[in-house]
C-alpha cells in the first residue's frame, strides 16, 4: 500500500521542479517565494515542524548577474566516485560524467559533474567555495540536479553544443542543513571552488 509520506514525497519533488519553470518577469524572485512558503507549509519540509510556525524564510544573497556565466562541459573520465550521506543510504555511488570549466572573478574553475549509478541518473553538481562554513552552509550546496528537476534556469543547454550557461544565484541548500535529521551527499573535495560564490542560498539560522 502507498503510504501518505511517499504521495507527500511525490508531490513535494513535483513542486519544487515546477519553481524552476516558473514564467514572469522576474523568475528569480518566483522562485525564492515559491521555496520559501514551501519550506514553511510543506508535509515534507526538511525545516523542523516546531519552527515551521515561526518560519521568516531563506536568506539569500542579492541577485548578481556575475555568477551568470558561460560554461564549457567537457567529457569526464567515466570514474566512479562514492560520497557518504551519513545516513540509512550509506555511501551513494556517482560517475564522474563532465566536467564544467569557467571563471568567476577573473579565476579559471572546474567543476566535476556527477551522474547517479544507482538510480534515476541525471546530472548532479555539489559545490563547495570559500564562503563555505561562514556565509553558506559548511557542507556546501547543489547548483543543479537533473534527476530531481531542479535544472531549469541554471543550467541553460544549446542542443549541439558543448557550451552552457550556469547560474549561481539558484544554488541552494541541501536537506540536511535545516535539520540533523536528514542525510545528503555533499561536495567531494574536487567540486571546491577556490573563489567566494556570493550567490544564491545562504546559511539557515
Amino acid at each position: 500500500m502507498v503510504s501518505q509520506r511517499l504521495i507527500d514525497l511525490v508531490d513535494w519533488r513535483r513542486r519544487v521542479g515546477d519553481l524552476y519553470r516558473a514564467t514572469g518577469p522576474d523568475p528569480l524572485v518566483q522562485f525564492r517565494r515559491g521555496r520559501d512558503e514551501l519550506l514553511r507549509s510543506h508535509p515534507q519540509s526538511p525545516i523542523e515542524p516546531d519552527e515551521r510556525p515561526t518560519f521568516q524564510g531563506l536568506r539569500y544573497f542579492p541577485a548578481a548577474p556575475a555568477y551568470r556565466v558561460r560554461a564549457r562541459m567537457e567529457a569526464g573520465d567515466g570514474g566512479e566516485l562514492a560520497i557518504e550521506t551519513g545516513g540509512e543510504d550509506g555511501a551513494i555511488r556517482y560517475r564522474r560524467a563532465g566536467q564544467l570549466t569557467f571563471e568567476l572573478a577573473g579565476v579559471a574553475c572546474r567543476l566535476t559533474v556527477l551522474s547517479l549509478i544507482q538510480y534515476a541518473g541525471g546530472l548532479f553538481v555539489p559545490f563547495k567555495d570559500t564562503t563555505s562554513g561562514h556565509e553558506t552552509y559548511g557542507g556546501g550546496r547543489y547548483l543543479f540536479d537533473t534527476a530531481k528537476n531542479t535544472d531549469a534556469f541554471v543550467l541553460e543547454i544549446t542542443p549541439g553544443s558543448l557550451d552552457v550557461v550556469i547560474d549561481f544565484n539558484y544554488a541552494y541548500n541541501a536537506s540536511c542543513a535545516y535539520s540533523p535529521l536528514w542525510a545528503c551527499p555533499l561536495a567531494p573535495p574536487e567540486n571546491l571552488l577556490k573563489v567566494p560564490v556570493r550567490a544564491g542560498e545562504m546559511t539557515y539560522h
